[in-house]
């Protein structure tokens, strides 16, 4: 699999985005020395959609793959992408605080510590229905990185369309998210406007 090796926080800094996006509780000290030059049209809608694919760990192929499928949905296009964005498996685990990071919740969805209505998922880009109920397996709950992660975790907010019983490690999806719900800092138009061209 392709692994992006780019330090995070250099990665952050590039793209101007805030590192607790990711869950990353640092901040970088330097600052980046972008000259005063003017970024084309063009250069704005690819930075959108570099921003979209760092923040939620989707290579080009599944992320193009993501907009022709939000394409042929109803409603808008840019909404329905980051729909599907948001319901993919490790950002719901991510979401539900169950991981500090998505990197780490695609990790525990790789590993198979997750069930998703009784059945093990091992598939981290598996897309969550409204109505479905994640939880840790019975015999991970009492292991010492679940205990750290709801450590750090306890403190994050968790959307109003999961409900998530901490102690349980364990969630329902109430419904799928609407664009007003997500806080990314993503101007899906400019995505649109650049996979339309």
């Amino acid at each position: 699999m392709a692994v992006n090796r780019v330090p995070v926080l250099k990665r952050c800094r590039s793209l101007g985005l805030d590192p607790i996006y990711l869950g990353i509780d640092k901040k970088s000290n330097r600052e980046l020395k972008r000259a005063n030059r003017k970024v084309s049209e063009y250069g704005l809608q690819l930075r959108e959609k570099q921003k979209a694919k760092f923040i939620y760990g989707v290579l080009e192929k599944p992320f193009r793959n993501y907009y022709k499928k939000a394409d042929r949905m109803q409603g808008q296009t840019g909404e329905n992408l980051m729909t599907i964005l948001e319901s993919r498996l490790d950002n719901v685990v991510f979401r539900m605080g169950l991981a500090r990071t998505r990197k780490e919740a695609r990790q525990i969805v790789d590993h198979k510590h997750v069930l998703v209505n009784g059945k093990q998922v091992n598939i981290p880009s598996y897309l969550i229905k409204a109505g479905d109920v994640i939880e840790i397996k019975e015999k991970c709950k009492g292991s010492q990185r679940y205990k750290d992660i709801l450590e750090v975790t306890a403190g994050r907010l968790v959307p109003e369309w999961v409900e998530v019983d901490q102690e349980a490690l364990k969630g329902t999806v109430k419904e799928l998210p609407k664009r007003e719900v997500i806080d990314v800092p993503v101007n899906e138009v400019l995505i649109v406007e650049l996979y339309s061209k």
